[in-house]
């Protein structure tokens, strides 16, 4: 029999708050199969639940069954502790400091086990620093996090009411604390207790919001929408190495647009990309910089499409306006040739960057031949053309090229003429590229570059 949550949609308590009675919702009311649960994650409900603990599939994967979604992965949520779910499965090893979790593997897959928690409590009295068993917060923010409690406590600590949902393996059945089901089939986001407090506990919660909200196409709940703008410079406070990893999850969603255009609204996406934001206030010949929202509508196409994307590009693409416009003043100011000035506003640009999101060699590099190699393909003449398409970043920079063709830049020709290129045989590339006339091979100077005075309609050549 089906109890009823006391928590309305409308008011959520504060996960300190005693848990109300669930809504229980038995297998015949709810849309959750085993058919669709990966076979490891089942392998580890039932082991478990053999072991005499209490295991639910929780956040995300329960969610998007309920809404009819192939889940992205599994998780499971027991009162187990982690040493003794790695007593269980051999296959296991336990990870993280700030939130201790159990790592099942099988082959290729990873089932991630967490112990129910409980809430924080004050011990010490400081206004600062609580402390609590192995919990530790600093200035409203969770620092460490192993207090272990029920699956009612758990619930209330759970950042959305929508992630708060239980598959319990014992009777198939999905456990509601926090109202999360009526905000499924209401399409909302909403935040369980005070907005505020859950984003200093965790400013990243803002983002994932956006990215829930873009995602699934929900609305963010008002306390939740209002709360953002007035927490959003707690982002500063964010590592921004955490942030490099969020920033991919945000934009390599299949919704990457979507993401940005709510990110902007709510006045998240300066404090993640500042160069950008101020890049992209401005317009060129009175019309807005599209550069980055033609390539976010071009990778999520890829997305969708099950077609793979760099992390490389996109912050190639996050940065190329401020890389661009600074390299243009160098440019006017130094008389540098374009390559050196490029080479110059991509070390200033990365290295301001990286106060707010910290990316890796592996991903600047790349990035720095994407931008780099620009002015290499405005060269379409003699043997050097030819090379360049040998280039193992030639295609995510030719990709690069055609999209800023079709966001305002005057390369048409050169996007054609590089599309052209790829398609024909030797002799006609050879043809192409001058090097069948007389004193054929030689390279062409960069011509100036200049705005079209126009938005384009046309679709964005597709990122690699």
């Amino acid at each position: 029999m089906e109890q009823h949550n006391t928590a309305t949609p409308n008011h959520v308590p504060s996960p300190d708050a005693s848990p109300a009675s669930p809504a229980i919702i038995p297998r015949a009311e709810h849309g959750v199969s085993r058919a669709n649960i990966s076979k490891s994650a089942l392998k580890v409900l039932y082991r478990l639940r053999e072991a005499g603990f209490r295991a639910c599939l929780v956040g995300g994967g329960v969610r998007d069954l309920l809404l009819g979604r192939e889940p992205k992965d599994f998780d499971v949520a027991t009162d187990a502790h982690p040493e003794q779910v790695r007593q269980l499965f051999r296959n296991c090893r336990l990870i993280g400091r700030r939130f201790r979790l159990a790592h099942v593997q099988f082959g290729r897959e990873i089932i991630e086990v967490a112990t129910f928690r409980a809430p924080h409590e004050v011990l010490n009295g400081d206004d600062d620093e609580e402390f609590n068993g192995d919990a530790l917060v600093e200035d409203g923010r969770i620092i460490r996090d192993n207090v272990y409690g029920t699956i009612e406590q758990d619930a209330w600590r759970r950042d959305f009411t929508i992630n708060a949902l239980y598959y319990d393996i014992e009777d198939f059945s999905v456990v509601d604390y926090a109202g999360g089901m009526a905000d499924l089939k209401a399409g909302v986001l909403r935040l369980i207790g005070d907005p505020e407090v859950r984003f200093r506990e965790d400013p990243v919660r803002m983002l994932r919001a956006v990215r829930f909200a873009g995602k699934l196409g929900f609305r963010l709940d008002t306390a939740c929408e209002q709360a953002i703008p007035r927490m959003a410079g707690l982002l500063e406070e964010v590592a921004p190495a955490r942030l490099f990893d969020e920033a991919i999850k945000l934009f390599h969603s299949g919704y990457g647009l979507q993401t940005f255009e709510m990110l902007r609204r709510h006045d998240l996406f300066r404090f993640l990309f500042p160069a950008t934001e101020e890049a992209l206030s401005h317009e060129e010949q009175g019309f807005p910089i599209t550069f980055v929202a033609n390539a976010l509508k071009s990778t999520d196409a890829r997305i969708q499409e099950g077609k793979g994307v760099n992390p490389a590009f996109l912050y190639a693409v996050m940065l190329w306006e401020p890389v661009r416009r600074l390299a243009d003043r160098l440019m006017e100011n130094g008389e540098l040739p374009w390559l050196v000035a490029l080479q110059q506003a991509g070390t200033a640009v990365l290295a301001d960057q990286c106060a707010h999101i910290a990316i890796p060699k592996r991903i600047s590099l790349p990035m720095r031949e994407i931008w780099e190699m620009q002015p290499r393909l405005e060269q379409r003449r003699g043997a050097r053309a030819l090379r360049l398409m040998t280039h193992p970043r030639f295609r995510a920079a030719y990709d690069f090229y055609c999209l800023r063709a079709q966001s305002g830049e005057a390369l048409e020709e050169g996007c054609d003429w590089w599309t052209r290129i790829q398609e024909v045989d030797e002799a006609e590339q050879r043809h192409m590229a001058g090097m069948d006339r007389p004193g054929g091979g030689g390279g062409g100077g960069r011509r100036k570059r200049r705005r079209r005075p126009r938005r384009s309609d046309g679709n964005p050549a597709e990122p690699q």
